[in-house]
């Protein structure tokens, strides 16, 4: 075994123009990721959390955007939309919820939101696509009646928009299981100016209590709607009362229809059985939210993980989808070469924060959940420092047991792994190119208070394979990088 003492900065990561999962720094929080192609560029409009936040979505909206031929290449556009905007949050006591974006009739662009404690849809408008947006204004009826505060209405939440010629269709809802008071997503029809209610809203999918014999059971509607069109054909993709899950439906009218389709993300992995059971947790899953977009011809999920052990420091992912003929989207597993087009060079450095698999010994579904926020028996892809310090991501707290996942490399003639570990452990990381596949080496690993890098002799068959780092022996491990080395 080689130990070779190095500064965190000195394990740097050149992508090499690969996409990456999370697709932004480590250090950037954006979920509920609404993915749009605006000329040469794939936008992305989402809430925005803080790293060791106390809620969801305390920042201001920010845009990050991508040329649609380098998914790798992703830059901030900067601030686009501040909460103290809104004449009902001069104060900024409320938070920006999830927002969607949608091309006016006049060619302008406009945001639609909800602030977290009032029931209607307030609107912003721009002339670029990642400009700043000014307030615009609030759904309304006829006669000025804000849309969410009729005697009738029930509560606006999570707004997604689809403009068609003059006619923008605005799905809203939140529906949490038993409520009977929520029937399920609504949409509205608005008119030319964007504000104006024209029809509805109606319901177009039922909620988990009316949805016995409707073909959703178990995947009812919860909130996060999103309209896409393919084709003549749309498909609503919202999150499913099991929360960690992004599902869609499809029907030939916008308004009406809706036969449900299946699940197209998970954000645990739950149903894929390609690679363990189906039924086996991969990830702490969390809410969802999301949409497709299509990218020079591909078509991709948008969703979001969960780290730091809580709900509210979520971070952005994509993958490649696949469409079938008859319209079917088959569910995509959750990967770190993302929207690569392929696996990841299987050379050089990577930071542990990649891992798309993150579990231990003891099986939890959900982030936060029983005993998984209080207990630090779990790992957790987490960073030093405090919010807004661009401080590269890792994993803490692996203890023994608990396996990182990283799906999928090209290895060719690797011949040694590297780890770069801190903490009060003593044990070795046992490498694997499957969860529970065969160990092809170990690295020894002793306590330290500064990273650490340790390197054994390891064989790693030429091919695409996963790769699993599972910590055995006492105390944490903390888990900055690992490196794969070839014959020179």
């Amino acid at each position: 075994m080689e130990v070779i003492v190095n500064k965190v900065s000195d394990w740097g990561f050149d992508k090499q123009n690969q996409a990456i999962n999370p697709y932004l720094p480590s250090w950037e929080y954006i979920p509920d990721g609404e993915p749009y192609v605006f000329g040469d560029r794939v936008y992305v409009y989402g809430s925005h959390d803080r790293f060791r936040g106390n809620a969801y979505c305390l920042k201001d909206y920010v845009c990050w955007s991508a040329p649609v031929d380098d998914l790798s290449d992703w830059r901030c556009e900067g601030t686009i939309y501040k909460k103290i905007q809104d004449p009902m949050n001069r104060d900024g006591h409320m938070c920006l919820y999830a927002p969607d974006v949608t091309v006016g009739p006049d060619g302008r662009y406009y945001l639609y939101y909800v602030l977290d404690k009032v029931p209607v849809v307030s609107v912003a408008v721009c002339d670029t696509p990642a400009g700043t947006y000014e307030f615009y204004g609030y759904v309304h009826y006829f006669d000025g009646t804000r849309l969410g505060e009729k005697e009738t209405d029930e509560p606006q939440f999570d707004p997604g928009v689809l403009t068609e010629g003059k006619r923008t269709y605005l799905y809203t809802g939140f529906c949490a299981i038993g409520d009977k008071s929520r029937s399920g997503p609504m949409v509205t029809i608005l008119g030319e100016d964007m504000l104006t209610l024209e029809e509805g809203p109606v319901t177009i999918a039922p909620s988990e209590p009316y949805s016995n014999g409707s073909g959703y059971e178990g995947h009812a509607f919860f909130e996060a709607p999103s309209m896409r069109k393919i084709g003549d054909t749309y498909y609503f993709i919202y999150s499913s009362i099991k929360m960690h899950e992004l599902c869609y439906a499809t029907s030939k009218n916008p308004v009406k229809g809706f036969t449900y389709g299946g699940v197209i993300i998970s954000n645990n992995d739950l149903h894929i059985d390609s690679y363990k059971p189906a039924d086996k947790p991969m990830y702490y899953g969390g809410n969802n939210h999301g949409s497709i977009v299509e990218i020079k011809g591909k078509w991709y999920i948008f969703y979001h993980r969960h780290t730091d052990g809580t709900n509210f420091s979520r971070q952005g992912c994509m993958e490649e989808i696949t469409i079938l003929e008859d319209g079917t989207i088959l569910q995509s597993e959750m990967t770190t070469s993302g929207a690569n087009g392929g696996p990841l060079k299987g050379q050089g450095t990577f930071p542990a924060y990649l891992a798309c698999n993150l579990f231990c010994k003891e099986e939890a579904f959900y982030t936060g959940g029983p005993g998984l926020f209080m207990d630090c028996r779990f790992p957790k892809i987490t960073q030093d420092g405090k919010d807004g310090d661009e401080e590269t991501g890792y994993i803490a707290n692996m203890q023994d047991g608990a396996n990182a996942g990283f799906k999928y490399f090209d290895c060719r003639g690797i011949c040694s792994v590297s780890v770069s570990v801190r903490g009060y452990c003593n044990g070795e990381f046992l490498v694997k190119t499957a969860w529970d596949g065969p160990v092809l080496g170990t690295i020894p690993v002793v306590s330290s208070n500064i990273w650490v890098v340790y390197t054994s002799e390891i064989t790693i068959p030429d091919g695409i394979h996963a790769l699993y780092l599972e910590y055995s022996g006492t105390g944490g491990a903390n888990l900055k990088a690992f490196t794969l080395k070839k014959e020179e």
